[in-house]
Formats: structure tokens, sequence, C-alpha cells
């Protein structure tokens, strides 16, 4: 929803009207990430735990850097092309980061349908199938 209403902001923005609503809803992501932290670590044994925590935090890092990269130039792409074909710079800033926010906006969309299509809940076990999984040390 923030980067939808990024797209939207116009170039004599007001921090009231335009930018406040959208920090209150950035805001909130700081919550996510603890709870990302504990989703990625869950299936992850004892033994693996450095593992799957490093893979997790560099996943996560490689991730944004290439994100930035590709939304970084694709913004400065459009807004060259916008400010050679005239237009004025701070428009065709502001339609440059548009055209970001909007490729963000729908990659995090296509993201959250992905999840909700491939990633299913666990079959609930039996307490008789859960006695028989529990390895016991001899």
């Amino acid at each position: 929803a923030a980067m939808l209403l990024l797209t939207r902001i116009p170039v004599d923005a007001g921090y009231v009207t335009h930018l406040l609503p959208v920090m209150l809803l950035i805001w909130g992501g700081g919550f996510v990430i603890p709870a990302l932290a504990t989703l990625g670590m869950s299936g992850a044994k004892e033994s693996d735990a450095g593992l799957a925590s490093g893979l997790f935090n560099t996943t996560q890092q490689v991730g944004m850097a290439i994100g930035v990269a590709v939304l970084s130039t694709m913004a400065a792409s459009r807004t060259e092309g916008l400010l050679a074909a005239g237009q004025g710079r701070a428009q065709a800033l502001t339609e440059g980061y548009h055209l970001a926010f909007g490729i963000s906006a729908g990659l995090l969309t296509a993201a959250f349908v992905v999840g909700l299509v491939v990633l299913r809940r666990p079959a609930v076990r039996s307490a008789e199938e859960l006695d028989t999984a529990v390895e016991v040390p001899a």
C-alpha cells in the first residue's frame, strides 16, 4: 500500500497530506523483519541454525541491494528519457520515481500471490504419528 501511495505523490507534495500516510505504513515494516527471521529459522535444526541464519541474512541483504540497484536504474532511465523529451527536471524526477515505486508495488504483490499459492500449511499429524516420528536416543 505504501508503494502504491508513493506512485501518486505530486511534485509539490505536502508532508501531512502525502508523505505522512506513507511513513505510517512503512513504519509497520520494522515489525515484519523479526517475524520473517523467526519464520526463516523455524525449520532449521539446532545444528544448522548458524547456516540458516547466515543464509537468511545474506539473502535479505543481497536481495535488497539488487532491488535498489535495479529500481534506481529504471527510475534514472525514465528520468533521463523525460528530460530528453523536454519535461522539467522536478516533474521528470518525480515520474522516474513513480515508475520505480510502481514496479516495486507490482513485485511485492506478485511475491504475496506466490507466497499464498506456493506456501502451504503442513498437514496436521496425529499423536500416534508424532510418537513414531520422535527418535529416542539409546
